[in-house]
C-alpha cells in the first residue's frame, strides 16, 4: 500500500479538496494506497513516512529533505492532472 501525503499550507481547506482529488485518482488507477493530509509544517517531519507527497509548487520547496517523491499540483481538482502526475511518480518509484 501506497501512502500518500496531501499537504497545503494550513492543513485544512486547500488540502482536503486536495485529498479528494487524489482519492479520485488512485481510484482511476486502481492503486491501494492511504491518503492523509497535513499542514506543511507537520509535512516536514510526517513526510519522511509517505510515499507521494502532493503539494502546490509554492509549498512544495518548503518542505525541505524529504524521503517521498514531490508532486506538484497547479488545479487542484483537475482529476487528469492529478492521475497523470500520480501515474508517473509510482512509475519512478518503482
Amino acid at each position: 500500500m501506497r501512502r500518500i501525503l496531501a499537504v497545503c499550507g494550513m492543513g485544512l481547506g486547500s488540502a482536503l479538496i486536495l485529498r479528494m482529488t487524489v482519492e479520485k485518482a488512485i481510484k482511476n488507477l486502481n492503486l491501494d494506497a492511504q491518503v492523509t493530509v497535513a499542514d506543511i509544517s507537520t509535512a516536514r517531519g510526517a513526510g519522511s513516512d509517505a510515499d507521494i507527497i502532493v503539494t502546490s509548487a509554492e509549498l512544495a520547496h518548503q518542505l525541505g529533505n524529504v524521503k517521498g517523491k514531490i508532486v506538484t499540483i497547479k488545479n487542484y481538482v483537475d482529476v487528469k492532472e492529478m492521475t497523470d502526475k500520480l501515474r508517473s511518480a509510482i512509475a519512478e518509484l518503482s
